[in-house]
């Protein structure tokens, strides 16, 4: 029985473009979203009795944002 030889790292990145057009990429991804409605699709998924929450910033690993999270914020933006 003879191994077969190891997969090569390269063909992986062969396939990335050395140019990325990002408004095409904007436009399909905003026509995907568009053509299968999934943006209400997402909304009505969600149950009512878990209203959806946005925080702005990273995840907070001590969990909810609190005071120290918004002061190190807008220390960082100003």
């Amino acid at each position: 029985m003879t191994a077969a030889a190891p997969p090569s790292a390269a063909p992986a990145f062969d396939k990335v473009p050395s140019q990325v057009d990002f408004p095409d990429q904007e436009r399909r991804i905003l026509e995907f979203w568009r053509a299968g409605d999934l943006y209400r699709k997402s909304v009505l998924a969600r149950p009512a009795e878990r209203p959806f929450r946005f925080y702005d910033g990273p995840p907070f690993a001590t969990g909810l944002p609190h005071y120290g999270h918004g002061l190190a914020s807008i220390t960082k933006d100003v």
